[in-house]
């Protein structure tokens, strides 16, 4: 329970006990609990989709400001990691550089302009499942799942990758020492349940092979960052996350697509 509450503390803005204090060691064991928190951000994001239908049209103010519960929890934690690695990526060109550039408060053209197409894909992503299906317990764990299954591949990138800073005062430098492969196949449980909730469910066997975009998205974001950094960081690891999650929802639109 402490592991749990220290990776809330760490990942979102939830209140947690004052008996939980900040622990390296525990922050990095903590890191099984990523796809758990995952449950958490979009049950939240589901909640107050289905608060804001009450007063508001279901497919565009409901969608935008569960956007926004979602970002708020978290903290823009996994936003603010890719519109760093679109700035470090865009324009470093070497390990050095690219660093540097990450590690900078300020926010660039690339992290802008990056950031500002993957909300957007995010939302008409979002729009597009509810033009064609209607909001329901299956759709509220298609987006749970999203969350749950792009934290569980950023996990999969502590465990392939090395970290690639050597500075102390790196806010991922805790979860530097990587995930063990019992704690990486308990985070997979907890990674896959809503995909597995969601096949039981429907019957549709067929979600299961959203699961090979994830895996070409994970192949090619570790190549890329061993091959510019040799490890990854945890700007790398919030592009991950976000680039997993909108993966996840682009699947759902083209299913829902083909089958009409």
């Amino acid at each position: 329970m402490r592991l749990f509450f220290t990776a809330l503390m760490f990942y979102t803005r939830l209140p947690v006990p004052k008996s939980i204090d900040h622990s390296a060691d525990a922050l990095n064991r903590a890191t099984v609990f990523f796809p758990l928190i995952g449950w958490i951000v979009g049950a939240i994001g589901v909640g107050v989709y289905w608060l804001c239908t009450v007063l508001f049209p279901p497919q565009f103010l409901p969608i935008l400001f569960s956007m926004v519960a979602t970002v708020w929890v978290t903290g823009a934690f996994h936003e603010d990691g890719f519109a760093d690695v679109c700035d470090g990526f865009g324009g470093g060109w070497t390990k050095a550089q690219i660093l540097t550039i990450m590690k900078d408060s300020r926010l660039g053209t690339y992290g802008t302009i990056g950031l500002g197409l993957l909300l957007a894909v995010k939302f008409f992503a979002l729009q597009a499942m509810l033009t064609v299906e209607a909001f329901s317990w299956v759709l509220a764990l298609k987006y749970v799942s999203a969350h749950s299954l792009s934290r569980l591949t950023a996990a999969t990138v502590i465990r392939a990758l090395p970290y690639a800073r050597e500075d102390l005062d790196a806010k991922a430098k805790p979860i530097a020492q990587g995930i063990t492969r019992p704690q990486l196949a308990i985070a997979t449980l907890l990674g896959l349940a809503p995909l597995l909730a969601l096949i039981a469910l429907t019957g549709l066997w067929i979600y299961s092979l959203f699961l090979i975009p994830l895996l070409l998205l994970r192949w090619r974001l570790i190549y890329f960052f061993d091959k510019w950094l040799g490890g990854y960081t945890g700007d790398c690891l919030g592009a991950t996350q976000q680039l997993a999650e909108v993966i996840i929802y682009l699947s759902f639109v083209s299913l829902l697509w083909v089958s009409i």
